[in-house]
């Protein structure tokens, strides 16, 4: 009996967010309304890969870039901004939700201005990772580097602000890290060199390790609002079906040996920065997991009650490998991007984004609360 009440009230809270989650994604918050809980979050920092990343990459000399049409067909004046996606990412509707402004900027705009610069950024890097190699092989920015410019925004704050105002801008800042993917689909799985030294769980563990590094450099620079991305169901992916599926045009259907290895990275990951927020939560500490993979597995389990009609395929080309310039401006690209989870063969559509923000709210509202 107490087990029906369950499925029932969870029946029910789906339903209930669904119908929420169906009005257009360019309803979503302003920044130009009130501030979420009234908080006093004074900017909201990003880093990590093309998940996060809304046009580190245009100036880098590298394949991982979406500078171009049909990417961001759907933003704001049709702007092709370096977002992997046809509009804003997640990121941008948590920092209009928070209240300080409607998009991230990247910090490697020559444009952006310093009261742009000062209310948030983001260092991310499509194609970067945890692991050292990962960067690497795509020519884009490590972690180790965003983490360095980091260091440097932070100079810049303080050549304008001074040091004690910048050390309490930063510390009442909401910092957030999406990366790991690339490790595993650029890295591991399709290039042999880390299978040499590593069995996956070795592997896990060797990435954990790159997560902590970052997380107790963000610490020690000032952070104290830590929000840190599990990894997707891999094995749904466009690409990774495409890729490893016996039957991937005719019968595509989500391969579980790779989201398993995701499930279980979350697992570990979610242990360590429970472990961390709790030695460090006497001085001031804030260090959350958030939960993608539930969200985007849910939507490709029930694609039709969020509104789509298409879970495993892009919206770009054929949906089944394009991603980067392979999906560009001579790609076929479906009429209604609001019917499709991914937008390319990798990363979701800007209404997939806005699902996962507001599935993430409740990790959003524990870090900005005063």
């Amino acid at each position: 009996m107490k087990m029906d009440r369950s499925c029932n009230a969870q029946r029910f809270f789906w339903r209930a967010l669904v119908l929420f989650l169906s009005l257009p994604a360019h309803q979503a918050l302003s920044s130009k309304s009130a501030r979420a809980l009234n908080n006093t979050v004074s900017a909201f920092i990003v880093f990590g890969d093309s998940t996060v990343d809304p046009g580190n990459n245009n100036n880098l000399r590298t394949m991982f870039k979406s500078d171009f049409l049909p990417y961001g067909r759907d933003f704001a004046n049709r702007v092709p901004t370096g977002r992997f996606t046809n509009g804003r990412l997640a990121t941008d509707y948590i920092v209009s939700y928070i209240g300080i402004k409607d998009y991230v900027p990247a910090y490697l705009e020559p444009s952006l201005s310093f009261e742009d610069m000062k209310s948030g950024v983001s260092f991310a890097s499509a194609g970067s990772g945890y692991d050292p190699m990962t960067p690497t092989l795509s020519n884009v920015v490590s972690l180790p580097q965003q983490l360095e410019y980091f260091k440097e925004y932070k100079k810049r704050l303080m050549s304008t602000m001074g040091n004690q105002s910048t050390i309490q801008h930063i510390n009442k800042a909401v910092f957030l890290v999406s990366a790991g993917t690339n490790d595993f689909v650029v890295n591991y799985f399709t290039i042999p060199i880390r299978q040499r030294s590593f069995t996956i769980a070795t592997y896990q563990q060797f990435l954990l390790q790159h997560v902590k590094d970052l997380i107790k450099g963000l610490w020690e620079e000032g952070a104290r609002r830590i929000a840190v991305a599990g990894l997707p169901p891999m094995g749904c992916l466009p690409i990774m079906i495409s890729l490893n599926s016996n039957s991937a045009v005719l019968q595509r259907g989500c391969m579980d040996q790779y989201s398993s290895v995701a499930r279980d990275y979350n697992a570990l990951l979610q242990t360590e920065l429970a472990s961390m927020q709790s030695s460090l939560a006497n001085q001031g500490s804030r260090i959350y997991y958030a939960d993608i993979y539930k969200p985007i597995s849910d939507m490709i389990l029930r694609f039709p009650s969020y509104g789509f009609d298409e879970a495993l395929s892009g919206c770009c080309g054929t949906g089944l490998l394009e991603a980067a310039f392979l999906c560009n401006p001579n790609s076929y690209v479906c009429p209604d991007a609001s019917k499709y989870v991914f937008w390319d063969s990798i990363h979701p559509t800007e209404k997939a984004y806005y699902l996962i923000f507001q599935l993430l709210r409740p990790i959003v509202n524990a870090l900005i609360q005063d």
